[in-house]
């Protein structure tokens, strides 16, 4: 089904140095931007992390690499997120976001590379995040796709609800019927043991 858009819906993700929101830095920012009509538009940055106060390239947590895909070396001759930051405001004004998770993690860290430049750059950025609306698609999932002891009993244990939810002793039994079926069902992945 295409969107029903009055202004254009710009879609979003960040990867990053790390996962703290106020000590990492961007490293990867999309847009996928969709106009009213459905015309699509997509933009992708590579970006060099930036320590303001040490004027230092961030290096990057080896655990993130392990994820992203990005090392340090390979951000060496990318733009700094100051640098960008013109076009970054550009693609944002006048858009709603949307995004998975994007609420909990890509928007605040998108802010705090904006305030960032504010600080350390002495330069106002153009944009108001605030403004913008935000469907973040991760709630929409997590609304229509319980995660939750009763859809885990559901899921796992045959398809029916258990009795007496959100008693302590039926949603005890309920955890140890789950438990077992998720042994079952990922016999040869999870180990049958309290250590792993």
């Amino acid at each position: 089904m295409e969107l029903n858009l009055e202004r254009p819906l710009l879609f979003f993700d960040i990867e990053s140095t790390g996962l703290n929101i106020p000590s990492d830095s961007i490293i990867e920012l999309s847009f996928v931007k969709i106009l009213p009509g459905g015309e699509q538009r997509i933009k992708t940055w590579k970006i060099k992390p930036w320590d303001y106060e040490k004027e230092a390239q961030r290096p990057i947590d080896p655990k993130a690499s392990e994820v992203n895909g990005v090392t340090d070396d390979m951000l060496v001759n990318c733009p700094r997120f100051s640098e960008v930051e013109p076009e970054i405001s550009g693609w944002l004004e006048g858009s709603d976001l949307a995004g998975f998770n994007s609420a909990k993690f890509d928007l605040p860290m998108l802010a705090e590379e904006m305030e960032r430049v504010r600080l350390y750059c002495k330069r106002e950025v153009s944009v108001n995040l605030h403004d913008a609306r935000m469907v973040d698609v991760q709630n929409i999932y997590h609304q229509m796709e319980p995660r939750n002891l009763r859809a885990a009993y559901r899921f796992y244990c045959g398809g029916e609800d258990f009795d007496n939810a959100h008693t302590a002793e039926a949603d005890t039994l309920a955890t140890y019927e789950v438990l077992k079926a998720q042994l079952d069902m990922y016999e040869g992945t999870l180990k049958n043991n309290v250590e792993h």
